[in-house]
């Protein structure tokens, strides 16, 4: 990040604080009973998305391009939940509100890769199952292994790239003012205008971030269902349309669970009818709640998961068997 202040040059000085203070949440009463369902949230999500990563990797039945990104998702939604509810529950329930100026913005970096990705993630889900109803004869040419890891990694390298570039502008503002973030983490737009000097790449780079990784994803994945709808309309009866949607139930789940409450939540900031605590609540609650519920949907919503899971504990039943009649 020290490139972006060596290019300006060297007799540049930018003031940097020790530390910013994480003020989000405070004067809500009972606040203390939010926290603890963020600790069973974050539970929830670690056991789940794990569980859903070693039924993908212990079966080999799963081991298809569909599954190479339901596995993505599974360890983003592991991994940003890592980074973000442990983080949450010492910035609030033990009181640790004081965040260094380094940790800030490398907390910030880890919040905003996984939720592009999560967004990302979405539309690879998207695209396979484009391909899968519209082309389901050149599916396995169009949609291979290779092409599902290339997908994936170059999206990773996008997000990644852009998470540093964002958080790298703002190692080039000066703070003379108040170090005090009204929000539940080191927010982007409340850091960049608490600065003294010009913020105007920063204020772009807010707008640019959430168009291309959020934006972006849902605009992509509203088109690939509309087209999915109209051609199923056009060339399948009423039957078979909703046998192919059927398939697209548990990604159409996890792109409401996903998209829905930042919309609402987005739509009511730019009203002004919500207020900041609300706002920040609802933010926390979308940012936490989509890794807890993502696992649950496939499971419940996807037959091969199920009959993975039913399979693998029959066959260490058996195993269990076997092992006590080989004892005895």
């Amino acid at each position: 990040m020290n490139l972006f202040n060596s290019a300006l040059g060297k007799n540049i000085t930018f003031v940097h604080p020790a530390y910013f203070i994480i003020s989000g949440l405070s004067g809500i009463p009972d606040m203390k009973y939010y926290y603890v369902f963020l600790c069973f949230v974050y539970i929830f999500s670690v056991l789940g998305n794990t569980a859903v990563m070693a039924v993908i990797y212990l079966d080999h039945n799963l081991r298809t391009p569909k599954y190479i990104a339901v596995f993505n998702l599974a360890f983003v939604d592991l991994f940003g939940s890592s980074a973000l509810v442990p983080k949450l529950l010492d910035i609030f329930m033990m009181n640790h509100r004081n965040i260094p100026y380094n940790d800030c913005l490398t907390f910030l970096f880890f919040c905003y890769t996984c939720l592009g990705m999560q967004s990302f993630n979405l539309v690879a889900l998207s695209y396979d199952r484009l391909i899968a109803i519209i082309y389901p004869l050149h599916y396995q040419v169009k949609v291979t292994h290779r092409f599902m890891l290339s997908m994936i990694a170059s999206f990773w390298v996008f997000v990644i790239i852009a998470a540093l570039i964002s958080v790298g502008l703002l190692t080039r503002l000066s703070f003379c003012k108040s170090v005090v973030i009204n929000s539940y983490f080191c927010d982007y737009g409340q850091i960049y205008r608490l600065a003294c000097n010009d913020y105007f790449p920063n204020y772009v780079i807010s707008c640019l971030f959430p168009a291309l990784t959020f934006w972006g994803p849902f605009v992509f994945i509203l088109l690939s269902y509309l087209y999915i709808g109209c051609t199923l309309a056009k060339v399948a009866s009423v039957r078979e349309g909703l046998k192919a949607f059927k398939t697209c139930t548990a990604h159409l789940s996890l792109v409401a669970i996903y998209f829905i409450p930042v919309l609402i939540t987005s739509g009511s900031t730019l009203m002004d009818n919500i207020h900041p605590n609300a706002r920040i609540m609802n933010l926390s609650l979308t940012s936490i709640f989509p890794p807890m519920l993502n696992p649950i949907i496939y499971v419940l919503q996807t037959q091969e998961i199920k009959k993975s899971v039913k399979r693998l504990l029959k066959i260490r039943g058996k195993s269990k068997v076997i092992k006590k009649l080989t004892i005895t």
